[in-house]
């Protein structure tokens, strides 16, 4: 049984408090008051996977819900719990063609203020049948910069066949990363595990007994629209996730297991598991249920043409740039090349980091990848999945485009970038310095890796010297695929002084442990 996690810290802003359980008390939106009697009509519509926020900034943001049914989706915000003068949001009506979900951007809003939120469901053929209001609650961003900033990030989530397990609490990691009251979540990729289905029940190395929560969707590999969105969905029936993301916005990247592991454009699979072996069309279809689950700003769940990759800015502190490794990567391969303009980010995506990166004028800059840049994560026997190969030399392959990033922020003197990443299933932080690299044009910099939030744990990943890493901590398992029942999760926290602007990473692990800390001054091209 996981131990309680720690309670907030003291002096932080006013956070949710009994709003969940208080919701059906609460006035119904003034559009549809009259509708108060039909509450004990039948078939009025639900909103039972909870509500969540995304991408908020210092005047915006994005409401998400689903309801079980074609419904219009209308959203009241107020200053106050109690909705004393609220301001109302039209939604969309929703239907089949987005799963039943929806968001509303929320626009206009007052910078470094909590603000609370309702989301009422209404038949959209008599407004009188209306579900009960769903509340939840966010802070959006500060607009001057002696306001503090914490925000957590972790990843792969639901993997390897460790699901809900009723017995140790459910996916507890999310109550104690909510108890710590953060900002925002980084989500880092891996939101879900479309290649990992579940069974009842899974025996442990030490006799006892994982029992997961099972659905239809996550009985086998994900490979139509209706099983993605399944496996989406999956986490939203676990009470600690939709308790979390009633308070805590996010700002949501993908990796490889939202499609199928390791997975790159244009592949054919050969896994015995899919009949569709097309991986460009599981991951259009993927990719269709990602955006209807996680608010996105730049990825509309409606079909039209949208990207995962983006800026979340945080005020004058804190701009996340949020990178797509997965869409735009080439083949993997041993990774030898001597000329590869297409690399992990792709072309187009690596000239749109540059120019946002020069751009930036906050204090900070967190490069949000979804998977390391100098651990060597292997794709079967000879090719790689990630950026390094093993070769500590000069950059080939993927290190390539990297190597030509690095320089750029060197030569234009970029302060303040920070990358931080997933997707290896154990916590760790590695410096980078030209004085042991093999490529040395670039200013050194930190990589910060956390996770797993709810999946396996692994042994670390070998160490790739061309960009001279230092491995200053780690916290790894020393076998593969250990079960939350064995080990802690880890998930990571970052606090910015409004007042200094000093960065300050945690490494932190379920159970209340911070493993390693990291403060990091501002206003300096490298650390």
């Amino acid at each position: 049984m996981p131990l309680s996690p720690p309670s907030p810290l003291p002096g932080r802003r006013s956070v949710l408090r009994g709003t969940l359980a208080a919701s059906a008390a609460l006035a119904l939106p003034s559009a549809v008051a009259a509708a108060a009697p039909a509450f004990a009509l039948s078939g009025r519509p639900r909103a039972q996977w909870g509500v969540q926020t995304g991408d908020v900034t210092t005047h915006s943001g994005l409401v998400w819900v689903r309801s079980d049914r074609p419904a219009r989706m209308i959203v009241e915000t107020s200053a106050t719990e109690s909705f004393r003068r609220p301001r109302r949001w039209h939604g969309p009506l929703l239907g089949a063609d987005t799963d039943f979900t929806g968001t509303v951007p929320l626009r206009g809003l007052p910078s470094g203020e909590q603000i609370h939120y309702r989301v009422t469901l209404a038949d959209p053929d008599d407004y009188r049948r209306t579900g009960e209001p769903v509340l939840g609650t966010f802070r959006t961003a500060p607009s001057k910069r002696r306001q503090d900033v914490r925000f957590l990030w972790s990843g792969d989530i639901v993997g390897q066949g460790w699901g809900i397990n009723p017995d140790i609490g459910g996916l507890y990691a999310y109550e104690e990363m909510r108890r710590r009251n953060p900002d925002f979540f980084l989500c880092s990729g891996d939101t879900i595990y479309a290649d990992g289905p579940l069974s009842a029940s899974v025996t442990l190395p030490d006799g006892r007994v994982w029992r997961n929560v099972t659905t239809e969707e996550k009985s086998k590999v994900a490979e139509t629209l209706a099983e993605y969105r399944g496996n989406f969905r999956y986490s939203l029936l676990d009470e600690n996730v939709r308790r979390f993301n009633a308070q805590v916005p996010t700002i949501t990247q993908w990796d490889d297991h939202e499609v199928v592991n390791n997975w790159y454009p244009g592949e054919i699979l050969t896994d015995a598991r899919y009949t569709v072996k097309d991986v460009d069309t599981l991951a259009s279809r993927a990719r269709k249920a990602f955006s209807e689950y996680f608010p996105i700003s730049t990825l509309p769940a409606t079909g039209e043409e949208g990207r995962v990759h983006r800026v979340v800015r945080h005020g004058p502190l804190l701009d996340v740039l949020v990178l797509d490794m997965r869409t735009f990567r080439n083949a993997n391969s041993p990774g030898r090349q001597t000329d590869d303009t297409t690399g992990i980010l792709g072309a187009e995506q690596l000239a749109w980091l540059k120019r946002e990166l020069a751009r930036s004028r906050a204090v900070w800059k967190v490069i949000a990848a979804d998977m390391p840049l100098g651990l060597v994560v292997p794709d079967g026997a000879t090719d790689i999945e990630a950026v390094a190969q093993g070769d500590p030399g000069a950059p080939l392959g993927r290190e390539l485009q990297i190597a030509e990033l690095l320089r750029f922020v060197k030569h234009r003197r970029i302060t303040g970038t920070v990358w931080l990443t997933a997707d290896v299933h154990y916590t760790s932080a590695q410096h980078y310095d030209p004085s042991r690299a093999a490529f040395k044009d670039f200013a050194p910099f930190w990589e910060f890796v956390s996770g797993p939030l709810a999946a396996g744990g692994f042994q670390a990943n070998a160490l790739d010297g061309t960009f001279g890493p230092d491995r200053v901590f780690v916290k790894a398992p020393t076998r593969a695929n250990v079960s939350p029942m064995e080990s802690p999760q880890y998930f990571g926290e970052v606090d910015i002084d409004g007042d200094s602007g000093e960065l300050t990473v945690r490494l932190r692990a379920t159970g209340g442990a911070v493993l390693f800390t990291k403060v990091l001054q501002p206003g300096r091209v490298g650390q």
